[in-house]
């Protein structure tokens, strides 16, 4: 159909939409003024609380925003449509000035229906002139709540948009409501915030950040006269993906508009219209897999957030709901993800397995004493993009290598369970001196009809029997990781006391067969050694609870939440309790001197797995390292009082793939940095030292 053709169409359709309203229009004023009252707005004064609940509230969809600690850095958004409502005062006056112009100029005059608007319109669309509209702002403003309204069906939304006497006395009837309950500027202001601007922008402030990036009150008569142009036909007039000239065009019609309206002079006209039309075109990232590129490694950290918020019944009854409020609520809220002490993790992270490598070191930091996670990293791309055929993993995924959940159970991460046992020990009165004679095998009560049993009973060895055997109490079983002095201690206590004690303090069983031993863990001998699967990030906030002096918080990613109107949420308070006395936990802090090349408050370390780690940190530091069976995983878990960081070196797509002891020492060095990273520039505290009662007995 050719260009005359179409706007021979468009205007023969808008002639019959202005006969319908005009017909319903003279109708109306015809009729007795009592009648009138009645059919326009229903007793408006008694009725208004009758009308949909989205005319006499904001309407809810809003984009929620997601930001690094320190409040200002954007992490991602999310949305089911961009938009983020702001008070009128936010907005530039020349922007107010120019929707009123370019939609109904008579605004600030009539009730809500425009009848000279009407008869107007009707007359110049009627003799071939400019095509005008009829519907007033708030007329607009009713039709686009009621398209909007997440309630409705496809059909009821049709319904609002559909060309019909029917539908014009309803809107007619609510502006009439909406201009006796609300003031000029409450209108405008709901107006601005849910038009649609093209380029997914719902709103003025998403408006103004999508085409200019800019706020809403920084726009300039340009930029303002160019949006508000965009109202009428988004898609047509749309600088960016549509017609450049024809949003010029435009353009041109608003600035006119405003100075028959008085709001600008001639020449402020004309300047504004010589401006060239410079962009800004930023599209919003929406979601966890829609970050910056450059900081597409805060996506491990965006998603565990979204895991926790779904989590969180706070946010609604169920998952669905939470997943909605995430949405459409408007939030601000502010995480508690340090981009420097992620950068650091990261950095290191891949200095150890670059983003070609299948293997991965998932690092994770932890605050003692509040639970709040300052970064989440490893050596990959948190993407959906194709992965190369050579490598069908990674470099790109989706997957929580990092916190666990859904598909990533964990990993082995070794000796570092060793402290469950000590743990438990202590609190059932086994002084940190507590000496054996460590042998390599050990022959336990355990029975196993696996190969290597001794007589059908579990019997494991020493890895460096030379370095390990002999007299050891739990600071140097502890220093030089001796597995039969752990298992002996284990023994001593039972297994279950060392399972409910990991269980305290934050390890989670997701492995089914994991969940499944840890209910009835009397037999489960090798829990000790580090068998069960577990992430970087429940090891490093388990070890916190040891820097915290016994005190367990649950991991927390946010540091405040407000709604779309700026109050306080709750949900960012940390959720602690104390479950360990603290010289329980002074005392095991104090072994934990002894891996990392420091020294115990009675001295009384030999050796350590990690001795380089306490100069890398430069101030006192505990904490333990971890190699699964045959060297499948490297672990290292540190901790000062301030922070607490750990690392596990893996091939999380192929458990058979073994990473080697080799790689020990660099994951130590790559855990340490980061911890070292996380405490740098805060006072340099140490640890309280435990009773010589729990030490020496």
């Amino acid at each position: 159909m050719g260009g005359f053709a179409v706007t021979r169409a468009r205007r023969l359709g808008s002639l019959l939409g202005f006969a319908v309203l005009a017909g319903v229009m003279v109708a109306a004023a015809l009729l007795p003024s009592g009648l009138l009252a009645g059919l326009a707005t229903r007793t408006v004064a008694d009725n208004f609380e009758s009308l949909p609940s989205e005319l006499r509230t904001t309407p809810a969809s809003q984009t929620t925003y997601v930001y690094a600690n320190d409040g200002k850095t954007l992490i991602t958004t999310f949305y089911d449509q961009n938009r983020r409502d702001v008070r009128l005062d936010q907005v530039a006056p020349v922007m107010q000035q120019a929707i009123v112009a370019a939609e109904d100029t008579r605004f600030y005059e009539h009730g809500g229906v425009d009848l000279k608007g009407v008869v107007r319109a009707f007359v110049s669309n009627s003799s071939g002139g400019s095509e005008q509209g009829a519907s007033t702002l708030t007329m607009q403003y009713v039709r686009n709540v009621l398209k909007n309204d997440p309630d409705l069906t496809a059909e009821e939304r049709a319904d609002a948009t559909e060309d019909t006497a029917g539908r014009k006395l309803r809107e007619i009837r609510y502006a009439n409501a909406l201009e006796r309950r609300l003031s000029k500027r409450q209108i405008l202001e709901g107006y601005l915030n849910i038009s649609y601007f093209g380029a997914g922008a719902y709103g003025i402030f998403a408006a103004s950040e999508t085409y200019f990036g800019v706020t809403p009150e920084q726009l300039t008569l340009a930029q303002a006269a160019l949006l508000a142009g965009l109202v009428q036909s988004p898609h047509a007039y749309d600088p960016i993906n549509g017609d450049r000239d024809l949003a010029l065009e435009r353009r041109g019609y608003v600035l006119t508009a405003m100075v028959r309206q008085g709001d600008i002079t001639q020449a402020e006209a004309d300047a504004a219209r010589a401006q060239p039309l410079v962009l800004h075109p930023h599209k919003q990232p929406n979601g966890c897999a829609a970050l910056n590129s450059k900081h597409n490694d805060w996506g491990f950290f965006c998603d565990y957030l979204r895991q926790w918020w779904l989590a969180q019944e706070r946010f609604g009854a169920t998952v669905a709901d939470r997943e909605n409020a995430l949405k459409t609520g408007g939030y601000t809220i502010v995480t508690s993800l340090d981009p420097g002490v992620q950068a650091e993790a990261l950095k290191r992270s891949t200095g150890v397995y670059g983003y070609d490598s299948a293997r991965a070191l998932p690092i994770a930091v932890v605050t003692p004493g509040t639970g709040r996670v300052q970064a989440l990293a490893v050596n990959r791309h948190y993407s959906l993009a194709a992965n190369p055929k050579s490598h069908p993993t990674y470099p790109n995924t989706v997957n929580q290598l990092i916190a666990g959940g859904p598909g990533a159970n964990g990993y082995q991460a070794g000796s570092t369970f060793k402290m469950f046992t000590m743990l438990a020990a202590l609190e059932e009165g086994h002084p940190l001196a507590t000496s054996f004679d460590a042998p390599s095998p050990i022959v336990t009560r355990f029975p196993d009809g696996g190969p290597g049993n001794c007589g059908g009973y579990w019997c494991p060895v020493n890895a460096n029997p030379s370095w390990m055997n002999g007299q050891r109490t739990m600071w140097t079983g502890f220093g030089r990781s001796v597995n039969t002095y752990f298992v002996w201690l284990e023994e001593q206590i039972g297994p279950q006391k060392a399972v409910d004690m990991a269980k305290r303090l934050g390890i989670t069983f997701r492995s089914g067969a994991d969940a499944r031993l840890a209910k009835n863990a009397d037999g489960w001998g090798s829990f000790t050694l580090g068998v069960a699967a577990t992430t970087p990030l429940d090891v490093a906030n388990a070890y916190a609870t040891l820097a915290a002096n016994g005190t367990y918080c649950a991991p927390l990613p946010v540091v405040s939440i407000k709604d779309s109107s700026g109050r306080p949420v709750s949900g960012a308070e940390p959720r602690c309790s104390d479950v360990l006395d603290p010289d329980v936990a002074a005392a095991a802090t104090d072994a934990a001197r002894c891996p990392v090349g420091g020294q115990s408050a009675y001295g009384r370390c030999d050796g350590g797995t990690a001795a380089a780690v306490a100069g890398i940190v430069g101030r006192p530091v505990a904490g333990k390292t971890g190699s699964s069976e045959q060297n499948a995983t490297e672990t290292f878990v540190g901790f000062t009082p301030q922070a607490a960081a750990a690392g596990i070196a893996v091939n999380p797509d192929d458990p058979s793939d073994h990473v080697g002891s080799a790689v020990a020492a660099s994951v130590n060095a790559a855990v340490a940095r980061t911890l070292a990273a996380a405490v740098a520039g805060k006072p340099v505290k140490d640890f309280p030292p435990p009773s010589s009662t729990i030490a020496l007995g």
